[in-house]
């Protein structure tokens, strides 16, 4: 690990004064992805910003039904959270599948949305790559891809979002509002991730002076069913192969509202659009969860190793569909 200067912010405008004052400095929570990069010379910042310790860490009630998350809400405190568990199942669940517990107890909100990839070349500074070294090419294509994208990928990177907590706050429409010295501004955290394109190296739309205060989430629908289910190699400590967070509104035996969000398969927590408009008017049948699915892989891009994945992503879909509208989860 390269040496650094750790500075321990107190509040927002002294932790956005130390990030504008001193470029390429990175804000540290719980650690549990920056500490690991640091460790493997990934990332190299000379300057350390801990923002742990900030005023950011409640969960409130908004005026309108939604919720106002802090950025330094630990991940287990978030996923234990009573609010959460009754009116966001979705979320909780998506908490509770991430890590450990041990890592849950130290990672934050904030963290976990700017999570970087964790693909075996961008973690080994031996492998050229286009995310850690702009022009140095991907080590992946053509190499070992269980774990990468089959959507929205470009030849520049196919590295997918390690997040789950991510994946479901795509699917609830959720926006992160973040700081900088011209005040608060909320992004669509649909619009929050970016597709890797020429410019791999750049995750989000999150400019370097500004931090993440919050994450709001709208009100819930009062019928909607929601859940989270994750695929992955062994049964904890594992990221996901595919993973899917929907949450469906049945009217007159119609489908009446659909979200869905899948993880695993892009750079950035996959919105599935096409999917929600053959579900939307529809009656819940096998039938049209399958063409539901097949509409949002129909452009899938896989590699020759991962190409499971387009099966694999349609049977998880079908299954928690299924699952909603049979009277499963909530």
């Amino acid at each position: 690990m390269m040496p650094f200067e750790y500075r321990r912010a107190e509040d927002v405008d002294g932790a956005l004064a130390l990030v504008t004052e001193n470029p390429g400095a990175a804000f540290l929570g719980g650690g549990t992805n920056l500490v690991d990069r640091m460790k493997l010379g990934v990332t190299n910042p000379r300057m350390v910003i801990d923002r742990s310790r900030l005023p950011l860490a409640g969960v409130e009630m908004l005026p309108d039904g939604g919720v106002r998350i802090g950025a330094t809400v630990r991940n287990s405190d978030l996923a234990a959270h009573p609010v959460i568990r009754r009116r966001y199942a979705v979320l909780a669940r998506a908490l509770l599948a991430g890590a450990s517990g041990q890592l849950r107890n130290a990672a934050t909100t904030a963290g976990n949305l700017m999570q970087a990839t964790r693909c075996v070349y961008f973690q080994d500074v031996t492998t050229p790559c286009n995310k850690r070294e702009p022009g140095s090419g991907c080590s992946a294509v053509g190499g070992h891809v269980r774990y990468h994208a089959i959507l929205g990928a470009s030849d520049k990177c196919i590295a997918v979002h390690p997040s789950d907590m991510a994946v479901a706050l795509a699917a609830l429409d959720a926006v992160v509002v973040v700081r900088d010295r011209r005040g608060e501004h909320n992004i669509p955290v649909n619009e929050f991730y970016r597709l890797p394109g020429d410019s791999p190296q750049h995750d989000t739309v999150l400019k370097p002076d500004q931090l993440i205060v919050a994450v709001e989430l709208p009100a819930p629908a009062p019928a909607a069913l929601s859940t989270y289910v994750k695929t992955r190699d062994r049964a904890s400590f594992a990221f996901a192969l595919v993973s899917v967070a929907a949450e469906i509104e049945l009217e007159n035996g119609i489908v009446a509202g659909a979200r869905i969000a899948i993880g695993g398969v892009a750079h950035r927590p996959w919105r599935a659009y096409k999917a929600e408009e053959v579900l939307l008017g529809s009656p819940p049948t096998e039938e049209v969860f399958v063409q539901a699915a097949d509409a949002e892989l129909a452009n899938a891009n896989p590699q020759s190793g991962n190409a499971f994945k387009i099966p694999l992503t349609r049977g998880v879909m079908v299954s928690v569909l299924r699952s909603l509208t049979t009277g499963g989860p909530t």
